[in-house]
């Protein structure tokens, strides 16, 4: 199995996505002058060819980031100019590599599987059919009748080679045009070398020709393409599942009522979008008419519809269940939670951590190596018998089984399996560097408000308020957005009234008027004509008298405790900074059985307490959610935060789960550990293969169709143990803990702050 073949296989020269204008039109604005675009190369197979795209446009003037993703065969540049940009697909032509917008041809995939089967077909055709003339030979035909057969063999080699090799040739010439090296150059050598010395002695009338060899050699050598083919494709479902759940438009609603259908390119905030009942939202929105339920699994892996009304957050990717309703677009699609977090699936294989550098370097050194031994191994059989036809196939052999699929392998494999893994447990993962950090943390930290705790507020006395003040109650809060007001609406939300008019006012509540009655809800000193001791933080009134007061508390987030215990029992020490009030934050770290914490501490503090601990050796795993936390995130040795965070906490952080329970963090941190074990067997194995087979071969022990079955058979071997990461059980689940706390629920709340 070839590990590194650049190449245009599957792509047309007139294929759309190459000019300047169609690349500036693609390029996403980050700001301050700065874009980013993404380029398909299906010619991308392996780590040394991550780096020589990624060095080829690094050394483009304007071009500030270029991160290759392997598993997705596609590359994302951010550039800087006056909107004209740098010559990147010319760079990528120099170094070897055809590529294009990846809008342009969405099922290259697809194609170049076809492309894979029906070139095994014919060089398993062929095989088979020049094996059964070899039995013959080997059987004692002689003279005429072998050199027949020798003939008959080439006739039916020559086609399937030039057509079935044409995947190796291809890459391996655009390689040696680029004056680069790469594995398919040997793999070339290997097959046309052996058909050349058949087709000299079948001329000759030689005894001996290898044409069942060279032909049996692609056979297994597609075999192991292709097997490396698919598990990519699988592994990058998760990517291209998402990509499936974005509509392709969306009927958009005009100001003089009229509709038509819009691609999802051209959408806009501020369109009013309408939404049947089974479609998808095509974008980030708050719904102004209508009401229905929603499929909201993909933001927060739950499978319960929600309901949603006037006033509700949806997001793109989200499935419309029952009733049509019409959305209000909040943003453009490619700034949309589902653009969001397939960017974040594409950057988890992206990532240049420690294993993956080391692989790279090795392959790097290692492909001029292959040349070197194989030069000196002809040249020492040589001296030593004299023999030529021995040499030139001993050196055969050693090309083959020196091709280092399974070391550039060893990494990525891992990396994609544990980024889908992660994914369908609902956590994302930012780059490879992250997940190969949290398998290193030592200690962690949390965060309180919207980590520990949910963001969320709930009413703590509403089984004591009246039901008809609840109901007007919950219907005022309805229109507003503060989160005392949701919390409110959402007690009531089996009542509903109709007011004649509603204002809200900022800093000071919501007024609502029916008939010839006002009602007030919001702060005492300005609902109530005479607020008196009334403490509550939010109370509802009629023409000024006082109807009901609400408190609040902040529920604990789903199974929080039960995340604490189980990353103690992996050895990770649970550690608590808030900015609340020390008092709350004591009593919840004792209920939650946190012995370090500290309370009303500050951002700068935060960052000081990590310092502390990096110097003392520790690797902290930073959990947070706010504004306010984004420096230790950033600053941590890796980090995690909630969906629901602030964008600035998302962005410092290295992961992001999706669902509302804490067990996501014991859950990314069991996973990591068993893929940073998978990628060091990986090494291993690597290892003990190129240990045994090299001597094996340079001793002349090995044939070349006995080295391409070793090399695709150590391919197979670490493609299978990577794939183990799929099925193995989380580490932390064989530490889970059976006990809890007898004081505190597991859905208890705690005072908000």
């Amino acid at each position: 199995m070839s590990c590194c073949a650049p190449g245009n296989e599957g792509i047309d020269d007139a294929v759309t996505g190459r000019s300047p204008e169609e690349i500036r039109l693609a390029s996403r604005p980050l700001g301050n002058g700065l874009y980013q675009v993404s380029f398909a190369v299906p010619g991308m197979h392996c780590g040394a060819c991550m780096n020589t795209v990624e060095k080829a446009l690094l050394q483009l003037d304007g071009v500030e980031r270029a991160r290759a993703n392997l598993s997705l065969k596609r590359v994302n540049v951010q550039w800087r100019g006056n909107g004209v940009p740098p010559p990147m697909l010319e760079a990528l032509d120099r170094a070897g590599y055809r590529a294009h917008l990846h809008e342009a041809m969405a099922d290259e995939g697809d194609a170049m599987l076809r492309h894979l089967i029906r070139a095994i077909a014919v060089s398993g055709f062929a095989a088979a059919n020049i094996m059964l003339l070899s039995v013959s030979v080997w059987s004692g035909a002689e003279d005429a009748t072998r050199d027949l057969f020798h003939w008959i063999s080439a006739l039916i080699a020559l086609p399937a080679i030039a057509y079935s090799g044409g995947i190796f040739f291809k890459s391996a010439w655009g390689a040696l045009r680029a004056r680069r090296l790469n594995m398919d150059v040997p793999i070339s050598l290997a097959v046309i070398l052996a058909f050349t010395m058949s087709l000299y002695e079948t001329i000759n009338h030689g005894e001996h020709a290898y044409f069942d060899a060279a032909v049996t050699l692609m056979f297994f050598l597609l075999i192991g393409r292709t097997l490396d083919h698919v598990m990519r494709e699988r592994a990058r479902s998760a990517v291209t599942g998402l990509a499936r759940m974005s509509p392709r438009g969306a009927v958009v609603v005009n100001a003089d009522g009229s509709r038509e259908y819009t691609e999802v390119q051209k959408l806009e905030p501020g369109m009013h979008i309408s939404v049947a009942a089974g479609e998808r939202f095509a974008v980030d929105g708050s719904i102004e008419s209508g009401s229905s339920e929603a499929d909201c699994s993909i933001a927060t892996g739950e499978s319960a519809p929600v309901p949603i009304s006037a006033g509700s957050t949806v997001r793109a990717g989200t499935l419309n269940l029952t009733g049509p309703v019409t959305v209000v677009a909040s943003a453009k699609p490619r700034d949309s939670f589902l653009a969001e977090m397939q960017r974040l699936m594409e950057a988890a294989e992206g990532g240049q951590a420690r294993y993956r550098r080391i692989a790279d370097r090795a392959a790097e050194i290692y492909s001029p190596a292959v040349h070197a031994t194989a030069a000196l191994t002809f040249i020492a059989w040589f001296w030593i018998s004299g023999d030529l036809h021995h040499s030139v196939y001993t050196a055969i052999a050693v090309l083959i089984i020196t091709c280092p699929c399974a070391l550039g392998l060893a990494v990525p494999v891992v990396q994609v399996v544990a980024a889908r893994r992660l994914f369908d447990a609902g956590i994302m993962v930012k780059d490879g560097g992250a997940l190969e950090r949290l398998g290193e943390c030592t200690r962690v930290v949390f965060d309180k408000t919207g980590t520990l705790t949910s963001a969320r507020a709930m009413v703590a006395n509403a089984g004591r308020i009246d039901r008809d003040a609840m109901a007007i109650a919950a219907a005022i809060a309805a229109g507003s957005k503060h989160p005392y007001s949701r919390a409110i609406a959402e007690c009531g939300r089996e009542h509903g009234m109709v007011f004649d008019a509603m204002t809200e006012y900022p800093g000071l509540g919501v007024e609502a008027r029916l008939g010839p009655e006002t009602y007030r809800l919001g702060r005492a000193e300005w609902a109530l004509r005479e607020a008196g001791e009334i403490s509550a933080p939010v109370v509802l009134s009629r023409d000024g008298a006082f109807l009901a007061g609400f408190e609040f508390t902040t529920a604990l987030r789903a199974d929080a405790e039960e995340a604490v215990l189980r990353l103690q029992a992996l050895g990770l020490a649970p550690e608590m900074l808030s900015g609340d009030r020390t008092g709350i934050v004591a009593a919840l770290a004792g209920r939650l059985g946190i012995e370090r914490y500290a309370g009303e501490v500050l951002p700068a503090e935060k960052l000081e307490r990590l310092e502390t601990l990096r110097i003392a050796g520790e690797k902290v795993l930073m959990v947070g959610d706010g504004i306010n936390d984004a420096p230790a995130l950033a600053a941590a040795h890796v980090s995690m935060a909630p969906s629901e965070a602030a964008d600035i906490g998302r962005r410092a952080a290295g992961f992001v789960f999706l669902h509302d329970s804490l067990l996501a963090v014991p859950q990314a941190v069991g996973i990591a550990r068993n893929a940073a074990s998978l990628i060091r067997q990986n090494f291993a194995l690597a290892a003990i293969y190129n240990l045994l087979a090299v001597p094996a071969a340079v001793f002349g022990f090995v044939t070349p169709l006995v080295a391409a079955l070793a090399m695709s058979a150590s391919s197979i071997v670490v493609i299978s143990n990577s794939l183990r990461l799929r099925g193995a059980q989380v580490a932390d689940r064989t530490a889970m803990s059976t006990h809890r706390s007898p004081s505190f629920p597991k859905h208890a709340g705690v005072p908000a702050e």
